[in-house]
């Protein structure tokens, strides 16, 4: 079932999705690699290294999706230095980026219930109480909302650009 378009949304015809914000953040992680690095943010990896060995990328990709990253603002770099060893940088997700969590454990919760054959490798739960973590759609009230229930609109606050 789709959502519910309201007003002249309704009329698929009649308008084109201008300033639509899944393309302008597909846009930032659109990519295999930016998402799997940001994963790898939520595990704790910080370094360049770290990040092409455990996402499986070569150096040249994974310092092009850091950089992207990095510039739209999701991941800050942040100097280090071994001892007798230059500066380095290693990356931290910035609040942006850790507001993505939702969205990297949508996929997950997907990818478990869809692509994986029977019991899924790794499981989502509470820390402290280890109960089952799963992303749903709710109200600002509480109310869980199934797709059928979900209405889209125009916000009334939003100006096309000139």
């Amino acid at each position: 079932m789709p959502v519910v378009l309201e007003g002249k949304l309704a009329d698929l015809s009649a308008w084109k999705p201008q300033g639509c914000s899944i393309a302008k953040a597909l846009d930032i992680v659109g990519t295999r690699s930016a998402m799997l690095i940001l994963r790898e943010c939520f595990y704790g990896t910080t370094r360049f290294d770290g990040f092409a060995t455990r996402v499986g990328i070569t150096d040249a990709a994974a310092s092009s999706a850091l950089r992207k990253l990095t510039e739209a603002g999701l991941l800050e770099k942040r100097p280090y230095r071994e001892e007798g060893k230059r500066t380095r940088h290693e990356y931290a997700l910035t609040p942006m980026g850790s507001d993505l969590l939702p969205a990297v454990l949508a996929l997950w919760q997907w990818g478990d219930e869809y692509l994986q054959d029977g019991t899924p490798p790794l499981e989502r739960v509470e820390d402290t109480t280890g109960e089952p973590v799963r992303v749903e759609i709710r109200s600002a009230s509480g109310n869980e909302v199934p797709v059928e229930n979900l209405r889209v609109r125009v916000n009334k606050k939003w100006r096309r650009p000139a």
